[in-house]
């Protein structure tokens, strides 16, 4: 097991997932109760080891989520926040802007969807451009018209998170955080939980779940009843090689197709300066899987003994197929990002690494489900956490943090 210093066995508050936002809402809930003894659990040996830390690493503007949503309200003000406290810390980030590219003039009728939820989400600075200021902005890019998002960032969400849990248990010389011990089950005992791990028990009055890909099973085990189900997607990048770096400045994203539930693949300079290009989205045989021949018996028949995995696949043959080709193929790959950067060529990129996102698929396949929160009767579980939920992890921990005000009692 690995600590950071002894851990006591009894605690106010017991946060379970060391991912981002897990740690922003430790951060949150210490700074909110300075006076409580907070826990974080995390089953890996790091903290962000899963979704945060193989992401893409962008600070999100806000841009493409419904008015009045909690992703957009917590985006908004989570990118701000975040920026804020990178500042603060010395976090490694850069508010570089990027552009949202439409291709052809079939693609105009979306982009201009974009920017109007853009200005009711009041997107600071953003601007239509033309082609011509496109090339200023990106030179080996084309397009017909974009959008410049000058508030959107890239960081370090690693370090970010690592410095959350730093900062929160610097507040409270009692609270602490346990890595490498995964969370097996709840158990009510009197006006408290008891929290049952791999190696130990905890009891917590209260106990906030921030589970990621595993969200639904802890949910299940704490007596949430939920019907839905957690599927995981693997999306798999591309980096530009040495000679091909000059090609792409910040970040260039595609026009998103509104009958694919994911943006589509584009390019991100990383705080580290490596250009990745990507990712695509293929259904994983395996959660926690980053390979493309990884496979787990448990989580493929969970997930293709669901409906909701069926439907959604019905409802995205021809993208599924698609994407699932340009999994196994570099040419298929790279005709993708051309349609962007026509000069890109087969040694302009090399195989980079993957990533596994949960999306809580609804019954009926649906995968655009706000950020979800819910309640047993002293517990908190975020069930839903997609994109933007690193660049919104602070405000999703104030806004937890706040929720356990009204509903915890000490």
């Amino acid at each position: 097991m690995s600590t950071t210093k002894p851990v006591a066995h009894s605690f106010d508050i017991i946060i379970v997932g060391g991912g981002i936002v897990g740690a922003a809402t430790f951060h949150q809930m210490q700074l909110r109760f300075p006076n409580r003894r907070l826990l974080l659990i995390e089953k890996e040996k790091e903290l962000a080891h899963h979704q945060t830390g193989n992401n893409s690493g962008v600070i999100h503007s806000g841009l493409y989520y419904p008015p009045g949503s909690l992703k957009a309200r917590n985006c908004v003000e989570g990118r701000r926040a975040l920026v804020r406290f990178a500042k603060e810390h010395k976090i490694a980030h850069d508010v570089c802007g990027k552009v949202v590219v439409a291709v052809d003039e079939k693609e105009l009728p979306n982009l201009d969807k974009i920017e109007g939820i853009g200005m009711r989400n009041e997107i600071e600075g953003l601007e239509r451009i033309n082609g011509d200021q496109l090339r200023e902005i990106e030179p080996h890019c084309k397009g017909v018209a974009a959008l410049w998002v000058p508030c959107t960032g890239i960081i370090d969400y690693r370090e970010a998170t690592a410095k959350m849990v730093e900062v929160a248990q610097g507040l409270q010389s009692e609270s602490a955080m346990r890595l490498g011990d995964e969370v097996k089950g709840f158990v009510r005992e009197g006006d408290e939980t008891i929290v049952q791990t791999a190696s130990s028990t905890f009891r917590g009055k209260h106990v906030v779940v921030c589970g990621g890909l595993q969200a639904d099973r802890l949910a299940r085990k704490d007596g949430v009843d939920l019907k839905e189900r957690v599927v995981g997607f693997r999306g798999d990048y591309y980096e530009l090689t040495a000679q091909a770096k000059h090609k792409v400045k910040n970040l260039i994203y595609p026009v998103p197709n509104p009958d694919f539930p994911f943006l589509g693949v584009h390019f991100t300079r990383m705080t580290d300066g490596e250009i990745e290009c990507g990712p695509n989205a293929v259904f994983t045989f395996k959660r926690e899987g980053y390979g493309k021949l990884d496979f787990d018996w448990k989580d493929t028949m969970e997930a293709l003994g669901y409906a909701g995995t069926w439907k959604l696949f019905m409802n995205n043959m021809a993208f599924g197929i698609n994407e699932y080709r340009r999994a196994f193929s570099k040419r298929l790959f790279l005709r993708t990002l051309q349609r962007m950067i026509p000069d890109l060529t087969m040694e302009d990129i090399k195989p980079g690494r993957s990533g596994v996102r949960a999306l809580l698929l609804s019954e009926d396949g649906d995968t655009r489900d706000d950020f979800r929160i819910s309640y047993t009767d002293r517990n908190i579980h975020v069930l839903n956490a997609p994109s933007p939920a690193a660049t919104a992890a602070l405000a999703i921990g104030e806004h937890i943090a706040g929720l356990a005000s009204e509903r915890f009692t000490f």
